[in-house]
């Protein structure tokens, strides 16, 4: 008994009054528009709720000991932008790690000290008790002797005194001075790169612009070069291949004189060496079996095959003809870009705000034993409190920015929301250009006479069909898209908390989960990208247009994986090229070693301005082959359709070009024949 063929669904019939996208279309997905809307409208809410609590200064000012903002315009301390640690020792206790907050005074400075000086040393000059009393709390008179802390700069010092007789290591500062450190030198780091970019920032537009040109050039090309290119591909693969055969063989035969070159894998076992293996004549057989499977593989593929890799090459060609009608196409990554820098900016400054409305939180921080040690106070009546009084050494400082209120308790649900919605918007941004450009490109399949039948500005009216009618059929597929990627996020984060545990099984687990759910999101984002295009060319709603998307592409299940892969071949080596070009070209000119621009490079500090024109010109790239890769997706459905939908008949006639007739031996036939 024969297996039952598996069921792809029934091909689309012929529609006489199909003539590309439908114009009479309804609205699709209604409930998910309105879950989106309404979701959006929360959105806004949680980010005026969060304006209106937040506060940016607590990230971009330092906070001293009375909660007061160092450096802040408008106020008294506007020219003390420097945060100073009384006594920096005593950051090096365990407790800095348990509250994020070092148990000293911590005074808004103009500069930071450059001499080293204790209390003692500081009565007995006049001018250096007026320089020590400037990194003292206010109201420091001549006759407050009891203050223990001590104020210093090590320099070339190896040992030095405290003032009360004790020598102390200069290494005992390192625990201390270390986070500080960093911070300065990242600091540092942070103003060279930005004074790189002020002094090349034209030469950073000359390269991107240079991307562009070439980005451009190598698709018209590709109408052209396509097929070379890809067969060029294969021939290097086998020839490959081949070479490594031919080694391995000489290899074994050169070892065939080699004493101990005879034993066998199993008698050698596993050896941690991997070196070893190279010695074994078996080892070499091996590999050239191996290698001898694969080059038959690649030539019977490519014998079999060879029809379906034409028709990839087609299609190709056929994509880079579809842009040249619908130049408009090249430049819609533009808008999707700008959406998205929207997107991304609305979600970092709402993180922001919802992360600085917590309130300042004082502590009591005390020398001696103290029964409210680590307890909240207030700084305002600290000095008449009880606490005072039975701690007399114990000071009220500020600790961290918290909070105990309601809004303060649903805070993580909010930025949760916040990074929700951050997902979903983006996935909408993406869907939004996807369905966009598939309809602006099967306009220009399913037009019978080229150019002449194609619409007028496709992409703006593909634009405006998929906002009024599909905006619901847009969110569902970025919905499930994100519930995913947020999944992945929550795995994630689990991943990092659990760093530390010694439980195998629960590692093990969770590296399936995450395995499994980034091969979900892979699988989501090829069914979607699908499903618009469908919907695109139908006007149907998500879940329609994905069965129909998934059951045709099944249909047609080998012609798919060619063209995917020649297809991403051709699309690597684009990226290849153009970050290679313009990523060489930027690192000689801006390192000086291009004689002809020699006198005319910007000095650096360092080569962070190359990186950026590279990554730049990657950026530009995939912009432009995003557009590329829709085009062929689009095209390859529309494909499929036709074959299925039409017969070549006057009535039913290929709206596929010539070029794809010829390779399917196929020809549309007139009223004489």
């Amino acid at each position: 008994m024969e297996p039952e063929k598996p069921n792809y669904g029934e091909p689309r019939k012929y529609d006489a009054n199909f003539k590309g996208p439908i114009q009479n279309r309804g609205c699709t997905d209604i409930i998910c528009c309105i879950l989106f809307i309404v979701a959006i409208v929360a959105y806004f809410a949680v980010g005026i709720l969060a304006w209106s609590q937040g506060d940016p200064r607590k990230v971009i000012y330092p906070t001293n000991s009375k909660g007061q903002f160092c450096g802040q315009a408008g106020t008294e301390l506007q020219t003390k932008p420097l945060l100073f640690y009384f006594n920096i020792m005593k950051c090096a206790s365990p407790l800095v790690l348990l509250e994020f907050q070092c148990p000293t005074t911590q005074l808004c400075v103009d500069t930071c000290p450059n001499r080293f000086m204790t209390l003692l040393k500081a009565k007995v000059v006049p001018s250096d008790w007026n320089y020590y009393k400037s990194y003292c709390k206010q109201g420091v008179s001549d006759g407050m002797v009891s203050m223990q802390d001590v104020h210093l700069l090590v320099g070339n010092q190896t040992t030095f005194n405290d003032g009360r007789g004790n020598v102390i290591q200069a290494t005992d500062l390192i625990a201390g001075v270390q986070n500080a450190s960093i911070v300065m030198e990242a600091r540092q780091v942070v103003m060279k790169i930005f004074e790189d970019y002020t002094h090349s920032w034209y030469w950073i537009l000359i390269g991107l612009v240079l991307a562009t040109i070439i980005s451009l050039i190598f698709i018209v090309l590709l109408r052209f070069l396509a097929g070379i290119m890809v067969w060029v591909m294969i021939v290097l693969v086998i020839l490959v291949v081949g070479y490594g055969i031919v080694h391995c063989y000489f290899e074994y035969a050169a070892l065939k004189n080699e004493p101990g070159s005879n034993v066998t894998l199993q008698e050698i076992g596993f050896q941690t060496d991997f070196s070893v293996y190279l010695h074994i004549r078996q080892t070499w057989l091996a590999f050239m079996i191996i290698l001898a499977i694969v080059e038959v593989i690649i030539i019977l593929l490519l014998i079999f095959l060879r029809k379906r890799i034409l028709l990839a090459i087609a299609l190709i060609k056929e994509a880079s003809r579809a842009i040249g009608h619908v130049m408009s196409s090249l430049f819609y990554p533009l808008l999707t870009f700008l959406l998205l820098a929207v997107v991304i900016a609305y979600w970092a400054v709402t993180a922001v705000f919802l992360s600085t409305s917590n309130q300042a939180i004082y502590k009591v921080f005390n020398e001696t034993a103290c029964e409210y040690s680590r307890q909240n106070c207030d700084p305002a009546n600290f000095s008449t409190s009880n606490i005072k009084t039975k701690c007399p050494d114990s000071m009220c400082l500020f600790a961290f920015y918290g909070g105990e209120t309601a809004y303060h308790k649903y805070l993580i649900g909010l930025q949760f929301y916040n990074v929700f919605l951050f997902f979903w918007c983006a996935n909408f941004v993406t869907a939004l250009g996807q369905m966009t450009l598939a309809g602006a490109f099967a306009s220009y399949y399913w037009a019978f006479n080229k150019p002449k039948d194609i619409p007028a500005c496709p992409i703006f009216a593909s634009l405006g069909r998929a906002l009024r009618y599909h905006t619901g059929s847009l969110a569902f597929g970025s919905l499930i898209l994100a519930i995913i990627q947020v999944i992945r996020v929550l795995l994630e984060y689990l991943d990092y908390k659990l760093k530390g545990a010694q439980n195998k099984f629960a590692k093990f687990l969770l590296c399936c989960l995450k395995c499994c759910f980034w091969c979900l999101e892979k699988f989501i984002k090829f069914l979607n990208r699908n499903a618009y295009i469908m919907v695109a060319i139908y006007g149907k709603n998500f879940c329609t247009s994905a069965r129909d998307a998934f059951f045709l592409l099944m249909r047609n299940v080998i012609r798919v994986a060619v063209l995917d892969k020649v297809t991403d071949f051709l699309l690597f080596l684009g990226k290849l090229l153009i970050v290679g070009l313009v990523g060489i070209f930027a690192f000689f000119f801006f390192s000086g070693r291009v004689k002809a621009f020699e006198s005319t490079a910007p000095t650096l500090n360092y080569y962070w301005v190359p990186i950026l024109v590279t990554i730049g010109s990657y950026l530009i790239a995939h912009g432009f082959f995003s557009v590329y890769a829709m085009c062929v997706d689009t095209l390859f459905l529309c494909f499929c359709e036709d074959l299925e939908r039409n017969n070549g008949s006057e009535e039913k006639p290929y709206y596929m070009s010539v070029d794809l007739l010829k390779i399917l031996n196929k020809k549309n036939k007139t009223a004489a024949e």
